[in-house]
């Protein structure tokens, strides 16, 4: 198993030359008012709009900010703005709170929201839908924006509160107005923290300085809403590929936080007087594969049938986890536990059984050997451990199958490519959600069935299921949401959407030292972060 190469017995040994290089450049070695954290993967791409990935999002909400927000009690509360309603609920309008001012000086203005709302609603699932609805939307005047619809429409408060992907992070306008295939030049925003460019490494350091001319809320932190109190000077996000190097680390106190340790050496990590191992998110942790609908093999429906019943939960979570204290298999896309979970569909995935009938459905298709271009991500263990499972099952289905090993942060540009899997495109990509992300058919981004134009990668094309999903949009009642959710998830699995592992939960681990840390829907956040001397 994968997770077996990082048990290792926990010794006190210098730290690596990467990190040591590391400390001369003030990667660590910080003073107590510098947070000093090893995240779940490197920081290069750094537009939270144009990427689903998790580790962009966290950058997102250092340096920006957003007109709502979601709350512990998944209640919408006002961030940067508050809001009324028509009595028709056919128009919203929203008014931004006094003394807000971008990072280069000039105010928040209401211009500059609409910009950003549209610009994040070309490419957000549930934007799409808002967007879809929207007859108008515009400054009326410098701190007033108003949106009208042209049908009422349940979701435009959540739509613009969600705390995950994409998240509609407010911008100025001379970059929200940047295309939305296209990054923008500069990270400037309204956010607690302020970017150091200058001492941005891609792939090795990203900084993060207190920002001076935020004026945080008056209500407590909860979630993502509320007073984004910061509390530490600058915060420090370095990158530690080796995981046995970042505990050691950490345990000697080099390093705060550790946002994604092994589990298989969390029992060393509890016993440690020094630390505090918990979980901070609240939905879990859901690892998925994702396949390219566009290129052979898998624009073939009865091939992608043929990998989805080859594969099967438990080997995949042995190989993430390993230790089923943390981990639960389960095939309900809309999140285990959740109040649309459903098992349907999910039989010979979550039993494991269906590898007689991948091997016919392979035989019977006429499948011509094309190979299979897996993208395993080479320094996050977990996606690596799925690629290396899902390899071995597609194999022994009768699959032709590469894998290349690549860096999660090549990955996540890769996956935007739209090339044959000869050309340097793909074939299937692995990765994880937060359970936040999958909660029900607006925000779940992997059963966007808008393809090639406007779809999430790999490039999903079913108008039928963008049916269902606008049925679900206007239902109201919880049973008609049940029954519409149910139809989509049977659905999505007939056409392997994509291919859900399960659900983990592995706890991040911080020194005692560090103090008030959230738990939420996006985690980790680093307002409301006390270091003690």
């Amino acid at each position: 198993m994968i997770s077996k190469l990082h048990c290792l017995p926990i010794v006190r040994r210098p730290l690596s030359l990467a990190f040591a290089v590391g400390l001369l450049f003030g990667a660590a070695g910080a003073d107590a008012k510098t947070l000093t954290v090893v995240m779940h993967s490197s920081l290069r791409l750094l537009d939270p709009i144009i990427t689903t990935a998790q580790i962009t999002r966290d950058h997102g909400y250092m340096i920006y900010d957003t007109l709502l927000a979601m709350d512990s009690n998944m209640k919408v509360r006002p961030q940067m703005a508050d809001w009324k309603v028509s009595d028709d609920r056919l128009t919203y309008t929203f008014t931004l709170r006094d003394g807000m001012k971008w990072q280069d000086g000039p105010p928040v203005t209401a211009e500059d929201c609409v910009a950003s709302l549209k610009r994040w609603g070309q490419r957000d699932s549930m934007g799409q839908m808002l967007m879809d609805i929207t007859a108008s939307i515009e400054a009326t005047d410098a701190k007033t924006i108003t949106l009208r619809l042209k049908e009422p429409y349940a979701q435009v408060l959540e739509s613009i509160a969600k705390p995950s992907q994409n998240v509609p992070f407010m911008m100025p306008k001379r970059l929200a107005e940047t295309s939305a295939d296209k990054p923008v030049p500069e990270q400037i925003g309204s956010g607690p923290f302020r970017f150091v460019t200058s001492e941005f490494q891609p792939g090795v350091k990203a900084v993060y300085e207190k920002n001076l001319q935020y004026v945080p809320r008056q209500e407590p932190a909860s979630w993502t809403a509320g007073g984004k109190v910061v509390k530490v000077d600058r915060v420090e996000w370095v990158t530690m590929p080796d995981t046995q190097t970042a505990v050691n680390a950490l345990q000697s106190g080099e390093i705060d936080m550790l946002e994604a340790p092994p589990a298989d050496l969390l029992p060393v990590l509890q016993a440690d007087s020094d630390l505090v191992v918990s979980s901070l998110n609240e939905f879990g942790s859901l690892p998925y594969g994702r396949m390219n609908f566009l290129y052979p093999p898998f624009d073939n429906p009865k091939l992608r049938r043929a990998a989805f019943l080859a594969i099967n939960q438990k080997d995949v979570l042995d190989a993430v986890i390993g230790n089923p204290k943390y981990y639960k298999l389960c095939g309900a896309i809309f999140g285990c536990g959740t109040p649309l979970a459903f098992d349907g569909g999910s039989e010979t995935l979550v039993q494991g059984n269906g590898m007689a009938a991948a091997k016919k459905l392979v035989a019977e298709s006429g499948y011509d050997g094309s190979p299979v271009v897996l993208m395993g991500a080479s320094d996050i263990p977990v996606l690596m451990a799925q690629a290396t499972v899902v390899a071995q099952s597609l194999r022994t289905a009768g699959f032709k199958v590469e894998i290349q090993s690549l860096d999660w942060q090549t990955i996540i540009g890769r996956r935007a490519v739209q090339r044959p899997p000869k050309d340097g495109g793909w074939s299937m990509f692995f990765s994880v959600f937060a359970g936040v992300d999958v909660l029900d058919p607006l925000v779940n981004v992997a059963i966007n069935g808008r393809g090639r134009s406007n779809g999430w990668f790999g490039w999903y094309d079913d108008p039928g299921m963008e049916k269902l999903r606008g049925e679900y949009s206007r239902a109201v009642a919880l049973d008609e949401q049940k029954r519409i959710a149910r139809e989509i998830q049977t659905r999505a699995y007939d056409q392997v959407a994509f291919i859900p592992f399960g659900r983990f939960d592995v706890p991040s681990v911080w020194r005692k030292s560090i103090r008030g840390l959230l738990p939420g829907a996006a985690v980790p956040v680093f307002w409301n972060v006390e270091k003690a001397d």
